[in-house]
């Protein structure tokens, strides 16, 4: 399922210090921490610094986070939610088969680390004795394509989901994979720090290899040779800017017309061993299968089963013993994203239960955290927003009224999904015991793959949701125009239902326009109302849209992080856009407001201002610069320092609340600003 998300997938949520101002009922009563603010920074200069940058100067990142701030913190405190019901339902007597009883077993299962230390890496000696009797690249292909039922497939970055053309109906699509490291840059970047997660990774490969019995010697040679097999399939990926392109992305293919684009791949008989009946398929990149065709050929057939171990035992290592554990924490959190120690094994445990038994877990968790007025106050939100965009485009300048009308069809035909699905999965046959993490995790392995596979040339159903309840973040998926917002965001500092308007119009508010607005960026404005990609606009009107968005990706490409690195603007226009558009969206909602409406101030504070604030400090986040590094790289989200200001630098009523005048680094010249939706 393809999702246009809010926040960035890898970075946990944020509060504020504000959030600890309770009342002994539980209210809170004050939204905005005057205490972390730097007043001494000028609003025009740097508002991000203006209204957090004692905080950001004075917090300490936790030893086990690669960040910390409001998407962080929220996101802490929801996993001790999570954590308090599998403490108290894996203490329970469950009926069996239960909601209860299956998210509490598997919760028990994983923290028997003492079980998992006794197996070792017996559970997958099975596959690496079946890679290790592979004889020819016919062989590999083969095992590849029988471990997709198990969740042990590689070679195919295979999923079903809707057609892109004809949204209404699930299509198997293929994409690039079979890289290690985030993306292909990885690989060719000579940059010290590049250089030194390539060494790292080299390591790392090494080190498995001797914790499964291979000498260290023989061991190195095995890791040098997978680093230069990823790194000749790395030059058939497409760059992230190029995989934000929808059309050069879609190309489907008759399965036996693809069959002579990999004349050595046999795809009738892989796609018998995945359980794939199908005549046609979507191919995402077909550079990525045309390379590997020629390069299973070409590599030696010890080098691919080196890798296919390698990914196994990888990809395995959290539900292995304690030192394939600490491996992998080496080098993914502590080389790429700057952790220093674990986190709590209650901690990676209730996360992985939300991950594997989302919806049954999710049932628990609304039925603790998640209440109804909140969600009706979200709904009059969101219905206000849709009202003032609406209002927008109808106003357009820009735009003429064939395409105005096409865009005001696809608003309303926007469906809304607020805290928790109204259908949930069903997990029957999923079996858990507490006794076994591994069995579990392959159970839950299969029935995901089960599910896949039942929608293969069905009707799409559009009621299913791509995050569980307790996340905190959001997305717009444009094969569904909807936009969605799990319960775990719905809360401070994004939303608190006690809070005056400002507040979360200026929290949550901008997260709704944000999510609309993805509607309308550069890739979900090819999408037309019914979710299907294709090209509603006139070729004027694209033009001019195309020339505004120019202006926003030459001001995002000025923006540097880490002495020097830029972020991309091509990257990440569409989230830019989102943030801008998102944010204007909600300014004028909150003005229809009778807050907005009044001059009456809180705390010293107008109410334009409170709405600036807010909106600054949602983005109270600090990250280590590992993370920071390879968000640059791969994050289509801009860092929050210019989250924040870049959007407030292109809005008029932000200049007058805080008194922005020409010669303030956030000033921007009227024709220069971004004025789009």
């Amino acid at each position: 399922m393809k999702l246009t998300r809010w926040a960035w997938i890898a970075m946990p949520a944020l509060m504020l210090t504000a959030c600890k101002h309770k009342t002994e009922e539980g209210k809170r009563t004050i939204f905005l921490d005057k205490a972390g603010m730097d007043t001494t920074a000028k609003p025009g200069d740097n508002f991000f610094e203006y209204a957090n940058g004692t905080w950001f100067k004075t917090v300490k990142i936790p030893a086990s986070e690669s960040g910390w701030g409001s998407f962080y913190t929220v996101d802490d405190d929801n996993v001790k939610h999570l954590h308090e019901i599998l403490e108290d339902v894996s203490k329970q007597s469950n009926a069996a088969d239960s909601k209860e009883q299956k998210v509490g077993d598997l919760y028990k299962s994983g923290m028997d680390t003492a079980a998992l230390d006794k197996l070792d890496y017996t559970p997958i000696k099975p596959i690496l004795a079946k890679i290790g009797a592979v004889k020819d690249y016919q062989g590999l292909v083969s095992l590849a394509a029988d471990g997709y039922k198990t969740g042990d497939g590689f070679l195919f970055g295979f999923y079903v989901s809707a057609d892109d053309r004809k949204s209404s109906m699930n299509i198997p699509h293929f994409d690039q994979t079979g890289l290690s490291l985030p993306e292909r840059d990885y690989y060719f970047k000579t940059d010290s720090a590049s250089k030194k997660i390539r060494d790292e990774f080299v390591k790392y490969i090494a080190k498995l290899f001797t914790m499964t019995g291979t000498d260290a010697t023989t061991a190195a040679k095995k890791a040098d040779a997978i680093l230069k097999l990823e790194t000749a399939i790395a030059g058939s990926h497409l760059t992230p800017v190029e995989l934000r392109d929808p059309v050069k992305n879609y190309n489907k293919f008759a399965v036996t017309d693809f069959q002579r684009h990999v004349p050595d791949i046999d795809l009738k008989d892989a796609f018998m061993r995945m359980g794939l009946k199908t005549d046609t398929i979507l191919v995402g990149q077909p550079g990525y299968y045309a390379a590997l065709d020629g390069l299973l050929k070409s590599k030696p057939i010890d080098v691919w089963k080196d890798k296919a171990c390698f990914n196994e035992i990888d990809g395995s290592a959290s539900i292995l013993s304690k030192r394939f554990r600490d491996a992998h924490f080496q080098f993914w959190n502590k080389n790429l994203y700057g952790e220093k120690v674990q986190k709590p094994r209650w901690k990676i445990m209730s996360q992985t239960v939300d991950g594997g038994l989302g919806e049954l877990l999710g049932q628990l968790y609304v039925e603790k955290y998640f209440t109804p007025d909140a969600k009706k106050r979200m709904l009059d939100l969101v219905n206000n927003l849709i009202s003032v965009y609406h209002d927008r485009i109808e106003k357009l300048d820009w735009m003429g009224p064939e395409t105005k009308k096409q865009a005001l069809a696809k608003l309303a035909a926007f469906t809304k999904k607020i805290g928790y699905p109204d259908k949930w999965k069903d997990y029957s046959d999923v079996h858990i015991n507490a006794d076994s993490f591994f069995a579990n995790e392959r159970s839950i392995e299969m029935h995901n793959y089960r599910r896949m596979m039942a929608k293969v040339g069905k009707p799409v159903d559009r009621s299913e949701w791509g995050m569980t309840p307790p996340t905190v973040n959001a997305y717009y998926n444009p094969t569904y125009n909807e936009i969605v917002f799990p319960a775990g965001i719905l809360q401070f500092p994004f939303f608190d239902n006690d809070a005056d308007d400002a507040i979360n119009y200026g929290g949550i508010g901008a997260v709704i326009g944000h999510e609309m607005t993805h509607g309308f960026d550069d890739q979900g404005r090819q999408y037309d109302k019914d979710g299907n990609l294709k090209d509603w606009w006139t070729k004027d009107d694209a033009d001019k849209f195309k020339k505004k968005v120019q202006v926003m990706i030459d001001q995002y490409n000025q923006y540097t992080v880490l002495n020097g690195l830029h972020v991309n603007g091509q990257l990440t226009q569409g989230e830019n856009l989102a943030d801008i558009g998102g944010l204007a969206i909600a300014y004028q909602a909150f003005k229809n407001t009778s807050e907005g409406k009044s001059d009456q101030k809180i705390g010293g504070l107008t109410p334009d201002q409170r709405f600036f604030m807010s909106w600054a400090q949602i983005w109270r986040v600090k990250n280590t610069d590992e993370v920071m590094r390879m968000r640059i790289n791969l994050d289509p989200h801009s860092p929050e320092l210019y989250r924040t200001n870049g959007p407030l630098s292109n809005m008029p009523a932000f200049y007058k609340a805080f008194g922005v005048k020409p010669g303030d680094k956030m000033y921007r010249d009227g024709k220069d600003m971004v004025k789009v939706w």
